[in-house]
């Protein structure tokens, strides 16, 4: 593994993350073997993750760029004082969930869901794949970014050998803040064991309270790990692991991976990127998450059980 040299202080969740060399450190960069599947897939089983910086065309990721930061103008998430390629977000913009600003969207669609990169999908799988329907757009504005969690617990219902592409619209700094993963930590199944395996759609149909949550389409089990990134990587072990992005890099990684953001602590911007799962065609699809309009965690997603 690549170690960190100096470094902006850098915080994750409104927590400044430990500085040492045993709690930080660089994702493996796999450019070296971009086109070794074999090699891929070892890495793949030993880390729980993939980076593959440079891998996308970065012409075509900032056309998705800018056709996603159209909309979110349209949607009055953008200051109107900036161009809309700037990013740069309302005050107090904060957390904007947007999942709808991918749909009928060309370039994004072209992006995620043809060419290079679902080629890499059918390489990495040596089959035919196929994807969620459903595309998870996050615009994070200053601020805390992502608690650590595994994807597991939303997507769970059908195979457990899916992967998540993790791919950031423009190039994003440690102040600006994109994603990091715990070292080692898809392996500790004496941790996760207890937490992997919950369903967040899963609720108590005799537990009137919580019965009534899920008509609503809340959770009564959010899927969050930990609100603490230092003391979750302490119970651990490892190092968390991150870097700084260009347009075109992606990271991909299994379900069993724990992983959050860094805070995104810039004065304005947005850090832009998107969530997209891919999985074997031949195994079970979890359909919260597939058709023209996926119930997702809504209410028809919510599956009640006698506790």
């Amino acid at each position: 593994m690549e170690t960190l040299t100096a470094l902006p202080p850098l915080q994750s969740y409104g927590h400044p993350l430990d500085p040492g060399p045993g709690e930080l450190g660089l994702l493996r960069d796999s450019r070296d073997a971009a086109d070794d599947f074999p090699e891929l897939r070892r890495r793949f089983a030993e880390d729980g993750y993939l980076y593959l910086p440079g891998y996308l065309d970065r012409g075509e990721v900032l056309r998705a760029r800018a056709s996603l930061l159209d909309r979110l103008a349209a949607a009055d998430v953008l200051d109107p004082a900036h161009p809309s390629i700037e990013g740069i977000c309302r005050p107090g913009a904060g957390y904007v969930f947007k999942p709808e600003v991918t749909e009928g969207n060309a370039e994004v669609q072209r992006l995620l869901y043809s060419g290079r990169l679902l080629d890499f999908y059918r390489q990495f799988y040596g089959e035919e794949v196929r994807h969620y329907d459903y595309t998870w757009l996050r615009a994070v504005g200053p601020g805390k970014g992502t608690n650590p969690h595994c994807d597991l617990p939303y997507m769970g219902r059908g195979t457990h050998g899916h992967m998540t592409c993790w791919l950031p619209y423009g190039d994003i700094s440690y102040e600006l803040g994109g994603l990091m993963v715990l070292e080692g930590s898809h392996r500790r199944m004496d941790l996760l064991r207890n937490y992997v395996f919950r369903d967040v759609d899963s609720f108590c149909e005799n537990r009137p309270a919580e019965a009534a949550e899920a008509r609503a389409g809340r959770w009564s089990f959010s899927g969050t790990l930990s609100h603490n990134p230092p003391v979750l990587r302490r119970k651990f072990g490892g190092r968390w692991l991150t870097t700084e992005y260009a347009a075109g890099d992606f990271l991909t990684f299994g379900m069993f991976l724990v992983h959050a953001s860094l805070d995104n602590r810039t004065p304005d911007r947005l850090r832009l990127s998107s969530d997209s799962r891919y999985q074997r065609a031949s195994e079970p699809v979890d359909d919260r998450w597939v058709g023209p309009n996926p119930p997702g965690h809504g209410s028809a997603g919510k599956r009640g059980r006698v506790c």
